[in-house]
């Protein structure tokens, strides 16, 4: 009887649990399908579907991975059969487990075995990309309410993080789109960036770290979760297409444990079947699409570098109406795209069914292939330990034709020798010796580790780098006492990276120069252009002082704890008359701001003094209270002086304007951002009030950073133009372009007066219609006629190469005579005869040795004795030109002074 009452009792109660477990679908809770025409959800109310479907589904944990730049809770679903999540802490610690591969093969299979493997999938990176933030929600949808034997066994084998990982710009980007009552009206020319300071450079950010939500996705990839696949979503395919996907063309980077690549090839293959299976046409492959495996910094192609398989897909689709366009080529079948698609209307709707097929054949792939992407996953971190622990030689291209040049040297001696070549017509290949002599070197091995001493300049900026490193899941060590390597003794508080660590990749792509190939369309042809850039060591970028070790090594070190963040050492003052603050250390400027805001007198040297460089800091005893303060916060030390330094200068803040337009500038914002870090007050500047005139009683200093400058032939500069009446009235002080009409006379106007302008990158064609003593020094002459230099002649993607720089100019204060730069095929000047005597001097100039340090440089030898900076009077005041990137993305921390010595008056 009682074994009857209870089981009418549970089929009594079935019927409220399937109620309870009911998932609201999402047209009951937007009013809409998503993929409907002309419809986008917003991120206020996609926050409250994520938070009610795991409010009501046992399948789903909402968690918030930190606040975004404008303060909004970043979200990740935790997606898995209710069963796993009783074990949540164990799958994650065994991710980490095997991601670090501090443990022995038997743990690794066993663990294989007992884990299940993490998935990112991710979307709305891009914001104006609008299929990936909509596909989360149909994404989450499915996986919480089907009952499916596919979708249950995928949620009883794997653990699914689902992230947005833009909340801010789904929040602008829908808010702006839906405005407008006439759905035919409806655009996605937003007036901002998408993410508050960066925009599209959102997914230029993943190893700097400087963003909030890129510290957030980093924290939880590499610090965390540790997943073996990151799905990251967006948009659009080539023309002709649907959806661009792995695997992706040449050249992939050199670091890499090759697992990587097959692995890519593995899922997808798996993507591209599905698709096929499903029969949805349009899929993208290999030299199809311009997608490679090179760079780091994108949110797919950092998790290579920590042994992740990084998916990028690429795919059309807009709530407007769209069309696949008529590309002639796109229709014949190959290898590329095995499968063309027929051109004409496409759906919304559409491109979330394909983004859904692609997850559910990536979480497919998970499930059959669980113990083998778990294990592969420690194999790569195992192989990464045991190549920084043993003499290891990446195989760079540098070295390929060290090889090559070795051979045919030693075919020219036989030659002049007139003795028998016998190496001559060798079709087997090279004798092994040429080999030898490259790969036996060893002076050409991998260091097996770099140490940042602790007595270096600007040690608070090697912290910044470390920091970078840790958000990135980089394990680092600190010397707890003085300790001496290879004759050189370091002091006690001095930190190193060994590169015997799972992430060693990763290690070495921060420390060490990229060799990008040569990479032509065709022999002779033009230069094919990298994805991104071709270069960008980070410790270049910010002039830290590392030193390469190549013999292991061992100290009095304590590991810093993953995830750890570093702070410096506070600094006592001692009693004195007055105190310095290094002119080279970055983070003076910082303290230097807060101190001028309290109003404490600063004075700056003009010469070198105490040991420390012309440039520094004064501050008299009177701000001793004050001082105290920042050199705590900020970790600085400030060096006791009997009183004012002769020759020193008062400074008083700058009344700084920071030039932006109507849809924002990506390299402006970049900067507002760095202005912001280091505490200098500024304003932001746009067409409408520089056409205005007046400049000069209310700016002392006006940046002009990338885009915006109408070029060197005239015309109007970078911004889209609305029509006033199209837009809020908020708005309307952003509309406007420069041009040479109107803006140019306001701005030399402003410099006559005795105001200054910065200029960088393209912005440095101002000289140019100023008429100053300055032309392109990357031309040649074609039928007695100026031309820029041409591809198959000269191209330098983004790079870094070094220049030597005037350190008697004010405008270089605390930089060494060289200095490593970010070059993106940037301008290089050439100085008329008379320029000096015109009031033009240059600032920092290549020397006739070839400058490049990092990346890919096709005939740099143009550069030679080229000018790449210059500062020029203008009446009273002055032009500051910058051609290469000297505040790149943030991360160009060595060359930032250029630009904060000229913000004081």
């Amino acid at each position: 009887m009682k074994k009857t009452f209870l089981l009418w009792l549970h089929l009594a109660l079935l019927p409220l649990c399937l109620i309870a477990q009911t998932i609201p679908t999402p047209k009951s809770h937007f009013g809409f399908d998503i993929g409907e025409p002309y419809m986008l959800a917003n991120f206020s109310q996609t926050e409250s579907y994520f938070k009610k479907v795991a409010e009501i589904s046992d399948r789903v944990q909402y968690t918030s991975i930190g606040k975004t730049e404008f303060g909004r809770d970043q979200p990740m679903l935790i997606i898995t059969a209710p069963k796993n999540f009783e074990q949540l802490n164990r799958y994650k610690e065994i991710s980490q487990k095997l991601g670090r591969a501090e443990i022995t093969e038997t743990e690794a299979r066993a663990l294989s075995k007992e884990g299940k493997p993490v998935v990112w999938i991710d979307g709305g990176l891009h914001a104006n990309e609008v299929v990936g933030a909509q596909q989360l929600i149909e994404t989450l949808y499915q996986l919480a309410s089907k009952n499916d034997e596919e979708t249950l066994r995928i949620l009883d084998e794997v653990i699914i993080l689902l992230v947005h990982v833009n909340p801010d710009g789904m929040e602008i980007m829908s808010d702006w789109y839906m405005r407008p009552e006439d759905k035919s009206k409806r655009n996605k020319n937003i007036p901002v960036l998408y993410q508050k300071y960066v925009g599209h450079d959102n997914n230029r950010d993943f190893y700097m770290n400087n963003m909030k939500e890129s510290t957030n996705i980093s924290l939880q990839q590499y610090v965390e979760w540790l997943p073996q696949i990151v799905y990251n979503h967006h948009q659009s395919g080539p023309a002709g297409t649907v959806v661009a996907g792995p695997p992706y063309r040449d050249p992939f980077n050199h670091v890499f444990d090759p697992l990587i690549i097959t692995s890519l090839d593995a899922v997808g293959a798996a993507m591209i079947n599905r698709l096929h299976v499903e029969d949805k046409p349009g899929y993208t492959r290999l030299d199809g699409s311009v997608f490679s495996t090179w760079w780091n910094g994108g949110l797919r192609t950092t998790p290579y570098y920590h042994n992740m398989i990084g998916i990028l897909t690429e795919i059309v689709g807009d709530p407007s109406p769209y069309s696949i366009p008529l590309v002639p080529d796109r229709l014949i079948p190959n290898n590329g795209t095995p499968y063309p698609v027929t051109p004409g209307p496409w759906a919304f709707r559409t491109s979330i069914d394909y983004s859904v097929s692609m997850n559910y054949a990536i979480l497919n792939h998970a499930v059959r292939h669980g113990d083998e992407l778990l294990y592969n996953f420690y194999l790569m971190g195992k192989k990464s330990i045991d190549r920084g622990n043993s003499d290891t030689w990446t195989r760079y291209p540098k070295y390929a034709e060290a090889i090559q040049k070795s051979f045919e040297a030693a075919q020219k001696k036989k030659e002049a020798e007139d003795e028998e070549a016998a190496y001559f017509g060798f079709r087997a290949g090279l004798p092994i010796q040429f080999y030898d002599s490259v790969y036996k070197d060893l002076s050409k091995r991998d260091p097996r580790a770099y140490i940042l001493p602790a007595d270096q300049a600007d040690f608070p900026t090697a912290l910044k780098f470390l920091n970078a490193l840790i958000k990135s899941g980089i394990l680092v060590h600190k010397a707890t006492a003085d300790f001496t390597v290879n004759g050189k003794t370091y002091p006690k508080g001095s930190y190193l990276v060994k590169t015997a660590q799972a992430f060693r990749p990763h290690v070495l792509d921060m420390f060490e120069p990229q060799d990008h190939p040569n990479d032509f369309l065709y022999p002779g042809g033009p230069p094919i252009r990298p994805y991104d850039a071709a270069g960008w060591t980070l410790a270049y970028q910010m002039g830290i002082e590392v030193d390469r070790i190549m013999e292991a090594f061992d100290g009095p070190f304590e590991r810093v704890a993953y995830g750890q963040l570093l702070s410096p050492e506070p600094f006592t003052l001692p009693s004195a008359s007055g105190y310095l603050l290094d002119a080279r250390v970055n983070d003076s400027f910082l303290a230097v701001n807060d101190l001028l805001k309290a109003k404490v007198k600063i004075y700056r040297t003009q010469s070198g003094t105490s040991g420390l460089p012309a440039g520094s800091f004064y501050v008299s005893a009177s701000g001793k209270k004050q001082l105290e303060t920042v050199v705590k916060n900020y970790g600085l030390k400030a060096v006791p002086v009997g009183g004012l330094p002769t020759g020193a200068k008062e400074i008083k803040p700058s009344r700084i304007a920071l030039y932006d337009y109507y849809g924002g500038s990506m390299p402006s914002g970049w900067v507002r951002w760095i202005m912001e870090q280091f505490h200098f007050d500024f304003t932001q500047i746009f067409p409408n009030e520089i056409d205005g005139g007046d400049l000069r009683s209310k700016y002392d200093v006006i940046l002009f950073i990338g885009p915006g400058m109408p070029g060197a032939s005239g015309g109007y500069g970078a911004g889209s133009q609305p029509k006033k009446e199209d837009i809020p009235s908020e708005y309307h002080h952003m509309l406007g372009r420069l041009s040479v009409d109107k803006s140019i006379p306001q701005l030399k106007s402003f410099l006559e007066n005795g105001g200054q302008i910065i200029t960088v990158g393209a912005a440095t064609s101002l000289a140019t219609h100023l008429q100053l003593p300055v032309s392109n020094a990357l031309v040649e002459i074609v039928d007695g006629k100026e031309k820029a230099l041409p591809g198959d002649k000269y191209y330098i993607p983004g790079s870094i190469l070094q220049m030597q720089v005037d350190q008697s100019s004010p405008a270089n204060f605390g930089m060494g005579d060289k200095a490593h730069v970010l070059f993106n095929n940037s301008p290089v000047f050439q100085l008329a005869p008379d320029a000096s005597l015109r009031g033009v001097k240059p600032l920092a100039w290549f020397g006739t040795e070839p400058p490049l340090q990092s990346g890919w440089a096709w005939g740099q030898q143009y550069l030679k004795n080229g000018v790449a900076a210059f500062e020029a009077q203008v009446g009273k005041g002055k032009l500051y030109a910058f051609g290469p990137e000297i505040t790149f993305r943030g991360q160009a921390h060595g060359t930032f002074k250029m630009l904060f010595n000229n913000l004081y008056n």
